[in-house]
Order: C-alpha cells, then structure tokens, then sequence
C-alpha cells in the first residue's frame, strides 16, 4: 500500500511530541481507506468504515505480537537454560542474564498482554526457527556484551537493553517483515509505525507497576475511536466540497493532473479543519503536510502546505474557519 520505510521517523517524531499517539496511525489509515474507496469501483461507505477499523484493529494485533516476540526469545533462553545440554560457564551466566532480565520478566506477566495472548490464542510457537535466530543475534550481538561487561543489573539497565535489542535487532530485520507480510497483507505496511509505539512503550515500563503496567490501549478512549469514524465519514461525504475548495487554491495547476495522493491527503485535512474545533490548525497543517512529504511526490510537502494555507484563508475570510493557528 502507501507506506514506506521513511514513516518510521516522521512518526517517532510525532510520538514524542503528543500523547495521544494512537491519531498519528488513525490519519495515515484513513488516507489508506480513503484513497481505496476512490479507486474501487463499488464506493461502498459502509464497508469502507469497517475495513477502517479491521485495519486498525489489525494494527493493534501487531503491536501486541511484537511485544510477544521478545518474551518468546527469553522463553527461548530459558529452554537452552533448562535442556541437559553440557553448558560452559560463560553461556550459562549469559543465558541466566536474558532469563533474569527485569524488564522481560515483568512483560511477560503484564496483565494486558496475558489477555491478549489468552483471547487471541496468537503465539510465536509456530516460528520457532525465527525466534531462534533472533536469539542468536542477541546473544553474540556487541550490544548484550556491552550490557553483560557493565555489570550494571538495575531495572533501568534491563529495560534499556530490551530498547537497544529491539531497535536494533527486530525494528530491522528482514526476516521478520517478511514473516509478518506473509501472515497479514497489513502488517507489512504497519510495522515501521508500529515498531514506535513499541519503543515509546518500553520507554515508559516503570518497575513498580509490575503485571499492571498499562500498555498502549487499541484507542486512547471512545474519543479517539469517534474521531477516526468522523473523520472518515466527513472526508469522503463531503469530499467534492473540499475538493472545490482544494481546486479553487491550486495555483498554477491543473485540478485533473495533481496527484491523488496529495488531494486524498488535503482532503482529510480540510475534513480535519472543518470537523474538530479542538484541535489547533498548526497541528492539522504539519501532519498532513509531514503525510505528503512521506507518502507521495518529493514536492508534495510544500505544494500541500501552500495550497492548504490558501484553503485556511479563505475559509476565514468566509467566517467558516474560526479557529486560530
């Protein structure tokens, strides 16, 4: 689909910039669904909105299999630990150093992450030649040498060499895109978002909250889930409205020869303007701006941006847009 390698940094920066992380991967799914319902055929708004939130929940089903990935590899570990094979001294203080490991031993008990495991029956288990290659890596890396010669055994040192691991190891890693595209036609396109939510989630791991450490929620609050669905509904209901406004401040260029991403893209923000009084227009203007930069034509950022400041003055010349920058 539409989204390539370059979104993992534009979303790490959004990540640490908002709270609600979780309206960075609603936008880009709705510029996805959006720009399909355009190209398919039927124009069926119903089942566009599902497929929106199949996808959505499909993008949550990732982010917990991905925190699953690395209490399946100290699983791993425990099992070289427990065998009867002949272990030197030196591999078995560094398998119990992954086996012991604070922080992946208080993911593996989180409370959410057990449910999950539990509804979904999703395991690792099926993959075990992947898990174990991961292992390898790990365990010869410099990285978990690094960690191991420090000697520091904190609960912050633990948690950091999770974060190091899997920045390192599994946010690239070709084997494990590849498995995940094979499993899931979306999981490909969500992993590099994904992956971000999953750093950000480490990051925040506090020790004494034990198995009730929260986790990052499918949607912040039924806020968030009221948001997709709005968004969605009012860029494709009122999309030939936005798309004239969008024509009449193309400058310079013929409407039928832009781009359809950059118009699907000024059309959910325009909806985005338009829909929620709340949200600053500085906000609206830099994501979707940041969108075209990464997901259509070298110079779709700036042609974005001037045309959707044109769209913003005319709105408020026409006293439609009251809200400030």
């Amino acid at each position: 689909m539409i989204l390539s390698s370059e979104i993992a940094n534009f979303a790490n920066k959004i990540i640490n910039t908002f709270d609600m992380i979780n309206r960075v991967l609603i936008r880009i799914k709705i510029i996805q669904i959006v720009y399909a319902y355009y190209q398919n055929g039927s124009k069926n708004l119903d089942a566009a909105e599902k497929e929106l939130l199949f996808s959505l929940s499909k993008a949550y089903d990732l982010y917990n299999y991905l925190l699953m990935l690395m209490v399946a590899v100290a699983n791993y570990a425990q099992r070289k630990l427990d065998s009867r094979l002949n272990l030197d001294d030196v591999t078995k203080t560094k398998l119990t150093a992954l086996v012991e490991n604070k922080f992946i031993r208080q993911l593996e008990v989180n409370r959410q992450l057990v449910d999950y495991v539990s509804n979904q029956k999703r395991t690792w288990d099926n993959d075990s030649t992947l898990v174990r290659n991961l292992f390898d890596t790990i365990f010869t890396s410099d990285i978990f040498n690094e960690y191991l010669t420090e000697g520091v055994t904190t609960y912050e040192a633990d948690r950091e060499l999770w974060r190091k691991i899997y920045k390192n190891f599994i946010m690239v890693n070709e084997d494990i895109e590849s498995l995940l595209e094979e499993q899931s036609l979306y999981w490909n396109d969500d992993k590099a978002t994904v992956d971000t939510f999953i750093l950000k989630t480490i990051k925040k791991f506090e020790e004494a909250n034990g198995a009730d450490q929260p986790l990052q929620p499918e949607f912040k609050d039924d806020e968030d889930r009221e948001f997709a669905i709005r968004l969605f509904r009012r860029s494709i209901l009122n999309g030939e409205e936005y798309r004239k406004m969008i024509e009449e401040n193309t400058r310079n260029w013929e409407f039928d020869r832009l781009a359809l991403m950059d118009i699907i893209i000024m059309q959910v923000a325009v909806a985005e303007m338009l829909s929620f009084p709340n949200i600053p227009l500085s906000v609206t203007l830099n994501e979707y701006v940041e969108l075209a930069k990464n997901y259509s034509t070298h110079k779709s950022g700036s042609f974005v941006n001037g045309t959707l400041d044109g769209v913003v003055l005319m709105l408020q010349d026409q006293g439609k847009l009251l809200k400030k920058f």
